[in-house]
């Protein structure tokens, strides 16, 4: 009910049901078990990702980086490819598992 600018042009409202089911995600989330205080960046994960667990950079979405731990979106369709290849691997000198959430 508020007043949108001139400038904005009309939009159009959905109305979603209670028993609506929402889409399926083709992403799925992959814990890491170092962080940053094991001095591993963002970088570090993905050249893991793509060197050893031979993904393709569509394959792997947005990785975000904990003092602990990391996590990072993998296309649902690579997940299990992925942990065989990467998990007890060693990342700048800490041996780190990898494990789905989904």
């Amino acid at each position: 009910k508020e007043i949108l600018p001139d400038y904005l042009p009309p939009m159009h409202v959905e109305e979603i049901e209670a028993g609506d089911e929402l889409p399926s995600s083709i992403w799925q989330t992959v814990f890491i078990s170092g962080g940053r205080k094991d001095k591993i960046s963002k970088g570090d994960v993905a050249g893991l990702f793509f060197r050893q667990g031979q993904l393709k950079s569509d394959e792997l979405g947005v990785i975000e980086m904990k003092q602990d731990c990391a996590f990072a979106a993998v296309r649902k369709n690579k997940v299990d490819q992925l942990i065989k290849e990467v998990d007890n691997s060693r990342l700048k000198k800490k041996k780190v598992r990898v494990y789905s959430l989904g």
